[in-house]
């Protein structure tokens, strides 16, 4: 069975890495993790992921009162690092070849963020965690992610979540909450049903890259995605 799709960007919530706590670093859910981004890169799948940091630390609503706003996000954004080193780890104990590229520099322990080369890394089937955001103060992990999926020419974002797919409102609050198998920008936006951040569903629909909304914890949801069979919701 061919693949669908077969250049992913992933999207890796900071609290996925916190399993069901969702803070602090729950190992074995990081190798379930690791397993099916290796499973996907064994299939051919060229793969860049961005990770968050909120486990860690969520930038301004992690912050005490009265902290700066650029100095919260910058530690974000070294949390961001943190978490892509984890991945990184769990990732070459499997035996997949993987680069930490960073919008900020830190040269010691990852490689700066430069295109062409993240590009070259793709092509020689090198998963690229992308970590430290976009590298600015003021834009979130999602909107670095519809970023990088669009300069490395994604054909699609798949946000990894505990979730499996999106409502049409809050199914912890509301039972009779609806799942759309596929919603369209307009909609999310114009709803604020909590997909991405806006600014990063605008820059998806700008760039005609569509977003799949997916429960990373249920099995084979990965490789099940890249095959193109119905799981999560696709935002288009």
């Amino acid at each position: 069975m061919d693949l669908k799709y077969t250049r992913v960007l992933l999207k890796l919530s900071g609290e996925i890495f916190g399993g069901a706590k969702g803070s602090g670093f729950d190992y074995p859910a990081i190798n379930g993790l690791a397993s099916q981004v290796a499973v996907a890169s064994r299939l051919g799948v060229r793969l860049g992921v961005v990770v968050g940091g909120g486990n860690i630390f969520r930038g301004t609503s992690s912050a005490p009162p009265g902290m700066d706003r650029v100095a919260a996000d910058h530690m974000g954004m070294l949390a961001t690092v943190i978490n892509a080193i984890c991945m990184q780890d769990a990732l070459e104990r499997l035996e997949v070849q993987t680069r930490v590229m960073t919008a900020i520099e830190i040269r010691q322990i990852a490689e700066p963020y430069i295109k062409r080369r993240a590009d070259r890394h793709m092509e020689k089937g090198r998963v690229v965690i992308f970590a430290a955001g976009t590298g600015n103060p003021f834009f979130t992990t999602d909107t670095a992610a519809a970023l990088r999926a669009s300069e490395m020419g994604a054909q699609v974002l798949i946000k990894a979540t505990k979730v499996d797919g999106v409502y049409d409102k809050d199914p912890n609050k509301y039972p009779d909450a609806v799942r759309y198998d596929q919603v369209g920008y307009h909609e999310v936006l114009n709803r604020d049903l909590k997909v991405m951040d806006s600014t990063a569903v605008a820059f998806c629909k700008d760039n005609h890259i569509p977003i799949l909304v997916l429960d990373i914890r249920q099995q084979d949801a990965l490789k099940t995605a890249v095959y193109g069979r119905s799981v999560g919701t696709v935002v288009c």
